[in-house]
């Protein structure tokens, strides 16, 4: 081909200058390529193309357009049909968590010296609301104890605070049914972390604020003072009266027991409902059926009496033999398969209906923002649509739970489900306000300032980490995770583990042994931890204002700055290959492949 050039001509391009790799090339070769691919790198937090490589509708012939219309309405009743059953798996597995920890939860509550310490208080609700996986029930919890005097307001602020970050677990645990995928479990990964991230900087900032001065207590306080309120019904529960007719056929909890339990009425009774609502019935008689003096029970009257009969419930465990503790595992088994399965499914189908145009269309309308110069308006109006689709849901796990896969396959971004979990927090303390207004009377004010104290501090997380563009720091620290994960996959299993269990269960310890072994532990701790994250900061964008030893990590044990020994370690211990780190796939291109040496070539 060389031989064939005249004098003017440049020569075509060549494997190097048109940067396609070749493992056989030399190392100057080698090298170019490396540097024109580093340039050209994609970002892989852009939203990935969904094509569609079928044939256009004008293309397809009669049968053809009858076959596609077919298979897209059984995808979509598909669709529904795996929604609907990955919802039901939540409840079941809620209800799972609450057999296998729901005396535990109460028990947790019974301390009330312990709940006088803040972050005692604050560990208690990450931890229960982790066990019973309902922030609702830990709510009514709080709001029980409140109402019996057994826990004072200002105690009730961080039980709420860690109820809040404690319900961020859900979404985690759906994104992990995505690690197959890098790219996938990427972006799904991030966008759980993105949630429970804001919650912990919310936290970090309103604790101390909290212990100090007391803004939410006396913020709730004042919109309770002017405002007159009166009970009301209960809330609109439109997810539920779609489910229940297929989760109560599973199995019905009282969480009464639970409630009773942290109120000091404890009972040996099952969580598991036997007996489901009552039937009256009028039996006659007259003076003489009342027997003798020693007769139990009531007394008939002269013509009559009305007794009540309890009606038995209808379920699978209704009078099983099985303690509670079995009962859980059987249901922590079955919903988190069907929950898996139905989230393999789901992602499956999206992949395969949201191409082309649909796909462009799906995406136009979520990541869309307003014209010049109202653009920012957009991400508020993410929040009301969050907010309001929580509140039509009547949960805040199922609303999180659905963005997650979406955001894996890559119809929405990082950007705009960080608004939208930010409105699913303020709709989930709606719906704890409607439900507040149904209490008892001896209840409605605790109950009510306990949800605004809910409603106010998500309130401020938002005009902490949201108002300000520049303070966004959820989303970069979400894709920092979201690399991460993607490296090691254990990185997710270590986050899920430290974030709601260990790190909880160390700091609940320290805080038993008293404020002095608290203070002297975690206070030392926690000053290091920010300084090593200020250094790293200043690493990457300005190096030349720390000192020389401190520019770079190189001089520290490799295992003290850098994750590789510790995924060698964790892959070898691995018994499968789960834990190893997921390999990149090498594309290899050829000349032949390439439009553009093909053109350049001559016949």
């Amino acid at each position: 081909m060389p031989n064939s050039l005249t004098g003017g001509q440049v020569p075509p391009p060549t494997l190097d200058t048109v940067g396609l790799v070749d493992r056989s090339l030399g190392n100057a070769g080698t090298s170019s390529s490396a540097s024109v691919l580093e340039e050209g790198a994609v970002d892989p937090w852009a939203l990935p193309e969904l094509k569609d490589t079928g044939q256009s509708w004008k293309e397809l012939s009669v049968a053809g357009r009858v076959r596609r219309v077919t298979i897209g309405f059984l995808k979509a009743c598909g669709l529904l049909g795996n929604l609907y059953l990955f919802i039901c798996s939540l409840d079941i597995l809620s209800s799972a968590f609450q057999l296998l920890g729901g005396k535990v939860a109460g028990d947790i509550f019974k301390d009330s010296v312990v709940l006088s310490n803040p972050v005692a208080g604050l560990v208690i609700g990450v931890l229960v609301t982790v066990l019973v996986q309902s922030s609702s029930t830990s709510s009514s919890i709080v709001v029980s104890m409140v109402a019996s005097k057994l826990l004072t307001v200002r105690a009730s602020v961080p039980i709420i605070m860690g109820v809040n970050v404690g319900t961020s677990i859900t979404s985690t645990l759906v994104s992990m049914a995505q690690s197959g995928d890098r790219d996938e479990f990427r972006r799904a990964f991030a966008g759980s972390a993105v949630h429970g991230i804001f919650n912990w900087l919310t936290v970090l900032i309103l604790l101390p604020l909290e212990s100090a001065v007391a803004p939410l207590e006396r913020l709730s306080a004042l919109a309770l003072d002017v405002t007159s309120l009166q009970a009301g019904v209960h809330a609109p529960d439109i997810l539920k009266v779609l489910t229940q007719p297929l989760t109560h056929l599973i199995v019905q909890l009282d969480n009464d027991v639970i409630t009773s339990g942290a109120t000091g009425n404890a009972t040996n009774s099952s969580l598991i409902k036997q007996w489901c609502g009552t039937r009256g019935q009028t039996t006659t008689g007259n003076s003489s059926d009342c027997g003798g003096v020693d007769a139990l029970g009531p007394c008939p009257g002269r013509n009559g009496s009305a007794t009540t009969e309890q009606l038995p419930c209808h379920h699978l465990f209704v009078g099983t033999a099985l303690t509670d503790l079995a009962v859980g595992f059987i249901l922590l088994a079955a919903s988190l398969l069907v929950l898996c399965t139905c989230l393999v499914l789901i992602v499956k189908l999206l992949n395969s209906v949201l191409r082309g145009r649909i796909a462009q269309a799906v995406r136009m309308v979520i990541n869309a923002d307003f014209p010049f110069p109202f653009g920012w308006l957009s991400g508020y109006l993410a929040i009301v649509v969050g907010a309001g689709l929580t509140f039509v849901l009547q949960s805040s796990s199922v609303f999180t739970a659905a963005i997650v896969p979406l955001l894996g396959v890559g119809v929405i971004s990082l950007e705009r489900v960080y608004p939208l979990l930010l409105g699913s927090n303020i709709g989930t303390t709606t719906t704890a306000l409607l439900a507040a207004l149904a209490s008892p009377s001896n209840m409605l004010l605790s109950a009510i300032q306990v949800a605004l104290i809910h409603f106010f501090f998500n309130l401020a997380g938002i005009l902490l980490w949201y108002v300000v563009p520049v303070l966004r720091l959820p989303i970069p620290m979400a894709k920092r995770f979201g690399d991460l994960t993607a490296r090691y996959r254990w990185v997710a299993v270590a986050y899920l583990l430290l974030s709601f269990l260990l790190l909880p269960l160390a700091a609940f310890g320290l805080s038993l042994a008293g404020d002095t072994v608290l203070a002297a532990v975690g206070g030392p701790l926690v000053a290091l931890v920010l300084l090593l994250i200020l250094v790293n900061v200043l690493q990457r964008h300005r190096p030349a204002w720390l000192p020389r030893p401190l520019r770079s990590w190189a001089w520290l044990p490799l295992w003290l700055h850098s994750l590789e020994p510790w995924d060698r370690l964790l892959s070898r211990c691995c018994p499968c290959r789960a834990c190893s780190t997921p390999q990149a796939t090498v594309k290899e291109a050829h000349c032949y492949e390439n439009p553009d040496i093909l053109a350049s070539q001559q016949l």
